[in-house]
């Protein structure tokens, strides 16, 4: 019977011998990524207040003589910087948790595939960093500038710094994505789930869902729903540009002759 045969017993064990392999991989990586963001927020934890009011520098500096930031909670004071030190341990991580994740699918990939993915998943880390820097000091001094000066008459601005961090933890994280859209352009194209002539034909809507998106991923004000829309038709703009040199030899040919 089946059952007893050595040699299906033998295809079954050199079957799942791979998938254990690729789950250990997968495990020790994780793991690193763990001990590179816990070494990270031990070297920092120490100036958890001194970050917490660097990041604050774009509000308290917009707030009327005599004001300042507030806590409402009892564990407030103490949490609240240690929330954006982990935060700020896994940003600074991300390259490394990129070349983990690199390491571990770079087996499975082709050459050719290895030297189009490795140029992405470095340039996808910088524009991750350069977006939350224009969050940081392009949009947060206008924003903040727009919030108090609008306040009414007679009420006292005292933002409680937990509420504070959620918000810019938002943005950062809402720019940060956006700031992909080259990336996400340049796979699509070379994946060929679609091509940069498909792209330019949808312009209209891609202005449309950029303003939606705009909407949706940041407060409910003009200011921060523009600053966020515009630089996204941009940097789709510029995706467009080097798709071009990621779309398949054989597509590029029929988009030439069309």
């Amino acid at each position: 019977m089946s059952g007893n045969d050595p040699q299906a017993q033998n295809k079954n064990a050199q079957h799942s011998l791979p998938l254990i392999s690729h789950l250990l991989e997968l495990r020790d990586r994780l793991l690193r990524i763990v001990a590179i963001v816990m070494v990270l927020f031990l070297s920092l934890v120490y100036f958890a207040n001194d970050i917490y009011q660097y990041l604050a520098i774009p509000l308290t500096s917009q707030l009327p003589e005599g004001s300042s930031m507030i806590a409402t909670g009892v564990a407030t004071p103490f949490f609240t910087p240690i929330k954006l030190t982990i935060v700020l341990s896994i940003f600074i991580a991300i390259p490394a948790i990129l070349y983990q994740v690199w390491a571990f699918i770079a087996p499975g990939l082709y050459k050719q595939e290895k030297r189009l993915i490795a140029p992405l998943v470095i340039s996808s880390a910088l524009l991750f960093y350069l977006g939350m820097a224009f969050a940081y000091f392009v949009v947060f001094p206008l924003a903040f500038s727009f919030f108090t000066s609008t306040a009414p008459e007679g009420v006292t601005i005292a933002t409680d710094i937990s509420s504070y961090l959620d918000f810019v933890l938002k943005l950062f994280f809402a720019f940060g994505l956006a700031f992909e859209i080259p990336i996400a352009t340049l796979v699509l194209c070379w994946t060929g789930a679609t091509t940069p002539k498909k792209l330019k034909e949808k312009r209209p809507y891609i202005v449309v869902a950029a303003f939606v998106f705009g909407m949706l991923l940041t407060p409910p004000d003009v200011i921060s729903q523009t600053l966020l829309a515009v630089p996204m038709l941009l940097l789709f703009e510029i995706g467009l540009l080097f798709a071009r040199f990621y779309v398949p030899q054989t597509e590029n040919k029929i988009e030439q002759e069309s």
